[in-house]
């Protein structure tokens, strides 16, 4: 799998990125560390050698399997993409929410990124990842309660000691985005982005092509439901978070499956998936470097790896689209 130069930045990741939010143990149903070890190096012999995770993703138990494969695998075979500003260690910032951890004891999570958060997050990340630096050091969402100033003062000096080689912003508006970039460079912009989901292509996409900063499309199969697996019938697991959200609810979901069984005689004739289709299809889209998508297992991973071994003609991205057209998704 050929890499990509992220932005402005040196640091060349997969295209496609393995996001290791549902192996953090919480949110997603249960998730078996040992299964997710595997996904991950499955992953990393396919050419998936990019990793975003972050200490939010079950308060910090994704890092932690991501520092397992690191010691496994070698620090230069994978390329660490995770992230601050969401912290439970401090009562800075603003509140945002509760938040349990895999062994189910709740931590109160404020939205921070001043410096000494920064400082704090990133060693604890260190020690995690079993790593003296990460890749892609992004801030998870914006802290309106910090200063643009003082996050990048720390971001800065977290370069130059060589803890992180590129920033990136997660979350952000394109104004939010100007402020940052008038005092150091972004590499990437990490944002919700699926064929349903498409807000970023009227302000984001403009201003990141504009201005030479990567894309990080993450839920581009619409946390599974754009693989057409997640029909009237399915189980939910008690804490996945999915159900709640509208893109699940009805009559979103059954719009959803409607188009997807539209574009199933494309996916049929390629003899490849709804969900390497989808990959594939996202991946083409103006301005798309990369697409993070999970795994919980190595099947799942080797079909994410799939996804780039065919090139969709223009002809069936028309088709694609046309569909697409017809979809509304309902507040």
């Amino acid at each position: 799998m050929e890499k990509v130069l992220l932005g402005k930045s040196d640091l060349h990741i997969s295209p496609i990125v393995f996001g290791a939010w549902a192996i953090g143990g919480i949110a997603w149903g249960v998730s078996d560390d040992d299964d997710a070890l595997s996904a991950l190096k499955q992953s990393i012999d396919l050419g998936i050698t990019s990793i975003d995770t972050a200490p939010m993703y079950g308060l910090g138990h994704s890092e932690k399997i991501v520092g397992k494969l690191v010691k496994e695998v070698g620090r230069d075979n994978v390329e660490i993409l995770t992230k601050f500003g969401l912290n439970w260690k401090t009562k800075k910032g603003e509140y945002l929410l509760d938040r349990a951890g895999p062994d189910g004891v709740s931590k109160q999570v404020y939205s921070y990124a001043g410096k000494d958060g920064i400082i704090q997050e990133l060693e604890d990340s260190l020690r995690l990842l079993n790593t003296d630096y990460v890749d892609l050091y992004q801030i998870h969402r914006p802290d309106a309660t910090t200063p643009i100033g003082e996050t990048m003062e720390a971001v800065e000096e977290l370069i130059q000691q060589g803890k992180i080689r590129a920033f990136g912003v997660s979350n952000h508006s394109v104004d939010l985005m100007k402020r940052a970039e008038a005092i150091a460079p972004i590499a990437s912009s990490q944002s919700p982005y699926s064929m349903i989901y498409r807000k970023i292509e009227k302000d984001i996409v403009p201003h990141c092509v504009e201005n030479n900063i990567g894309i990080l499309a993450y839920s581009p199969l619409q946390r599974g439901l754009l693989t057409g697996k997640i029909t009237g019938d399915y189980k939910f697991a008690e804490d996945d978070h999915r159900p709640s959200t509208k893109w699940f609810k009805e009559p979103n979901r059954s719009r959803t499956n409607k188009f997807l069984q539209k574009i199933k005689p494309i996916a049929d004739d390629r003899d490849v998936t709804l969900g390497q289709l989808v990959i594939n299809w996202t991946l083409r889209r103006p301005g798309i470097t990369a697409v993070l998508v999970g795994a919980r297992n190595q099947d799942q991973a080797a079909q994410n790896a799939k996804s780039l071994d065919f090139t969709l003609s223009e002809e069936e991205i028309q088709k694609i689209n046309v569909e697409l057209e017809k979809v509304v998704i309902e507040d």
